[in-house]
Formats: structure tokens, sequence, C-alpha cells
């Protein structure tokens, strides 16, 4: 891994991508697996959260289950990415922005408290750049875990699994919130978080474990900048398979090594056929396209016609819109 020189930062980095414990003194327990100090694990974060390799301790939701969200593309003009990429980035529920290798360049997710936010947020775009927005809402989930391993292991690490949303209470939005901004950097986080919201750490840590158990936060933990960490070679790519045979398909290319997201949306007709998208994170473009190559191997994939959609450039990599008002947990 680019910038990490040593086997307890791999450690720390690779590891602890999700299972943080839920604990008051979280830190203790990675020191403890770490056989380092806590102070040394909070150093060593705070060191890659500032390089960029890290962007919080924290969570990351189940898609559209407490609040909305969408992948969007935009055809900008290249004169234009730049300005266009500043309008988009500045706007309110836009966590993601990239720019990819195609004629649909600029691709951006948008998230709020619900789906009206995310209409509004695209509505803005489209007015204020004078650009159409592809909006390419998820049908299912089969990867959406958002971690990966960096110790060039192929296999698979995260699963969609089914999620309870009758555990979730109105009241968790800004604890979620709190969390997709990052838990602070501190001996007791879970505390300083509890004490912005008005809550005790036993309240907040109680329902922490219920979300989690809910699978409402699919994943607790150290969010890396992949790119940054030297996997510079990612693919998002897009198939143009039925939906019924996606039904199989899916759950198959997200098992494959190498593949490291993957989910179902909806085209648009007559611009944007494809409707099963994965995302292959690699070090090099050969790699990448060798763990392309593999999936086009099997059966389902032989014949579908597919376009892979390397990344050229990150604008904003941030974490989601779950509050309309969201507050400062940091």
């Amino acid at each position: 891994m680019d910038g990490v020189d040593d086997f307890v930062n791999e450690r720390l980095l690779d590891a602890w991508q999700r299972d943080f414990p839920i604990e008051p003194r979280p830190f203790d327990q990675l020191a403890e697996a770490l056989q380092i100090s806590a102070e040394s694990v909070l150093e060593r974060l705070r060191m890659h959260r500032e390089n960029g390799r890290v962007t919080r301790v924290g969570a990351t939701c189940a898609p559209n289950t407490v609040s909305a969200s969408t992948l969007a593309a935009i055809s900008v003009p290249d004169r234009r990415i730049e300005e266009v990429a500043a309008i988009i980035s500045a706007q309110p529920g836009v966590n993601h922005s990239y720019l990819r290798e195609h004629d649909w360049n600029l691709w951006i997710v948008v998230t709020g408290p619900d789906r009206a936010h995310v209409d509004a947020a695209l509505a803005r775009i489209e007015t204020l750049t004078g650009l159409r927005v592809l909006d390419l809402r998820l049908v299912r989930p089969f990867n959406v875990d958002l971690g990966f391993s960096l110790n060039g292991s192929t296999t698979p690490v995260g699963r969609a699994r089914q999620v309870d949303v009758s555990a979730f209470q109105d009241t968790d939005r800004p604890l979620l919130q709190a969390l997709t901004k990052g838990l602070p950097l501190k001996h007791r986080p879970y505390a300083r978080v509890a004490h912005r919201l008005g809550w005790t750490e036993a309240e907040l840590l109680e329902r922490v474990g219920v979300l989690v158990n809910a699978g409402i936060i699919s994943r607790l933990g150290v969010i890396v900048r992949h790119r940054a960490l030297g996997w510079r070679s990612n693919a998002m790519v897009v198939w143009d398979i039925p939906h019924d045979t996606i039904t199989h398909a899916g759950p198959l290319l997200a098992a494959q090594p190498g593949v490291t997201l993957c989910y179902e949306r909806t085209p648009v007709d007559g611009i944007w056929p494809y409707r099963l998208y994965s995302m292959i994170h690699a070090r090099s473009r050969d790699e990448a396209m060798s763990a392309l190559s593999r999936v086009r191997t099997l059966p389902e994939f032989q014949s579908a016609p597919y376009q892979p959609l390397f990344s050229i450039r990150c604008f904003k990599q941030t974490g989601a819109m779950i509050d309309a008002c969201p507050k400062d947990a940091a």
C-alpha cells in the first residue's frame, strides 16, 4: 500500500474496516490487537486522516432504508468539467463525485433524509448546470459493503444482508448523521458524540448496537480512500442484462474475486440500458482488466453487452446526508 510502511499500519487500515468495537474505549481493543498503545492507534489514524488515506472512522448505512440516495450520471463537455464539478460538489446531499472514462463522464451519489430531498438536489443540479441528469435508482443490492482488502487478497469482503427497518427510531437520525460524518479520534469517542446529541454514553452505545444488528448500519469501521493507498485503477463496470437474469447473475457477480460492489439499478430508455453494476478496485489497469476477464468467462456474462468506466478523478467523497439539518459530530 502506498504510504503504509509497516505491518501495524497495514493491519490497522485493513482489518478494522468493519466490526469496529461498540464500547466506551474502542481504540483500546484495536491497540490490544495490534500490540501498541491506544494513543499510538489514535496518532496513526489522525495521520492517515490528515494525509488523505482515511476519510473517517465511522459508519455506512444500508441504502434507501432510513434515508434516500441515488446514483446519477451527467454528460459534461470537457471544457466545463471543472465548473460543473464545483457546482455539483457544493450541493447539499452530494457525497460522491467522480470523473469517469465515458461520454456520461461525471458520476455522483446524492443522499438525503427522504426522496424529496434527493429529487430537489437533482433538479437544482440540472437548473444550475443546464445539463441532463440521469437518475439511476437502486433496485437490488448484492454487495454494498464499500470495504475491500488492502493486502492483495481477492476474497470478497461483504454481502448485502436483510435489513430490519422496524428497529429504526426517528431519534436515531442525528446519531446516524454523526456516525456517517465520523467519530472523533479521542479515547472515548462515543461519549463525545453522546454529549453533543444530549444523550448518555450508555444510551448511544445501546442504539449503535441495535442499528448494527438490524443491518441499518451496514459497516462500522475505518473508511479508507483507495486511490490514496495505491488502488488507482478502479472501474465501474455496467452490464446490459435483463432483470430476471440478474436474479441469478447479481449474486454470482458479487462473489467474484476483485468485485467490491454489486447492485441492480434502473435503466433509462433509449439512453442508458445498463441494469447491473459492479465495481472493481485494482492497483493497475491490467489487474482490473484481468478481474473483468474472469467475470466474462462465466456463461451469464459471455454475451452480455458491458462498459468498463474507469475512474479518472475524485472530486468529492464524504459521508451520506441522513438528517435534513445534520449536526457536527466531530
